[in-house]
């Protein structure tokens, strides 16, 4: 046997030799990313679902779908792109997380409504479009209690909005650090350069130049003042008490008028800012909030 030939047989053993005492792999979900074709918005949305480990091996079932709203400048691969996907794979590997569907749809800067000109009508996509969509191309359990929404920052805002505006579509919502603000700086018109602050913040689906008026409109804070009681919906947010914004005082006022409705929720102020590092510290405190509102437990370990 020539040289060449015994060391090529002896790196085929030792390959084999350690396939042997590597440790099997867990299972895992996945995720994949297409386009929603969309009559409202006049073009294809691209969104992405995350699929639990059992999906594709167990056909004949059905599972609960959480609706994840991402922030300001980000798009419907941000769990992916951020490192969530990893978060929410190792809860599934470590059984700490029944298993549900995510989808996170592609929102731009529209906070998740429809535009003050009324040219993109996002929230129109999203509940006549959107969710049918998903749940008619994937297995998704049928009933309110099966279905959440969660978000960061504008995705927060979104899925409080979405949430209070619809209570009778979703049983559960949660949020990080989202863009509440109770009382704009000034109640009447804004100056060009206030309004210009405004825009940058909060996008220009509040009008250009921005419009205090329909901001209080869409807020969730006025949902919760004029609209009905939200029974059942399990609701949890949280937020930094350093948040860049200063959404922690609007999360505050909103915990207060929700404590002032007798409206039950949960609601933490925790140490940090605005930031990814914050929400990953406390993502799987949402994830797991939603998998006990769906019901769904872990599989046993």
């Amino acid at each position: 046997m020539n040289r060449a030939r015994r060391l090529a047989l002896a790196a085929v053993s030792l390959l084999f030799a350690c396939l042997l005492v590597v440790p099997a792999a867990h299972a895992a979900g996945r995720a994949e990313c297409r386009a929603v074709p969309s009559k409202i918005l006049g073009r294809s949305v691209p969104y992405c679902v995350l699929l639990p480990p059992s999906y594709d091996a167990q056909k004949a079932l059905r599972y609960p779908v959480l609706y994840m709203l991402h922030g300001l400048g980000e798009n419907s691969q941000a769990l992916l792109n951020s490192g969530a996907w990893d978060l929410i794979q190792d809860l599934w590997d470590q059984k700490q997380l029944g298993e549900f569907i995510i989808a996170t749809p592609d929102g731009d800067r529209t906070f998740y409504i429809n535009s003050r000109d009324g040219r993109v009508r996002y929230e129109d996509f999203f509940i006549r479009e959107f969710v049918p969509f998903i749940e008619s191309h994937y297995r998704i359990r049928a009933g309110r209690r099966y279905r959440g929404i969660s978000g960061v920052s504008m995705g927060g805002y979104g899925a409080l909005h979405l949430a209070f505006r619809y209570p009778d579509l979703f049983g559960s919502v949660s949020a990080h650090s989202a863009a509440l603000i109770a009382t704009l700086p000034h109640t009447r018109a804004a100056t060009p350069g206030e309004a210009s602050i405004l825009a940058r913040m909060l996008g220009s689906a509040f009008g250009n130049p921005f419009d205090p008026a329909f901001w209080n409109r869409n807020s969730p804070f006025t949902l919760v003042r004029n609209g009905l009681r939200p029974v059942g919906l399990r609701i949890y947010f949280d937020c930094g008490t350093e948040d860049d914004y200063g959404f922690n005082k609007g999360a505050q006022a909103f915990h207060e008028l929700l404590v002032s409705r007798g409206i039950p929720h949960e609601f933490h102020l925790y140490p940090g800012g605005h930031d990814w590092s914050y929400f990953a510290q406390h993502f799987a405190a949402s994830l797991e909030f939603q998998s006990n509102a769906f019901g769904v437990t872990p599989p046993a370990k």
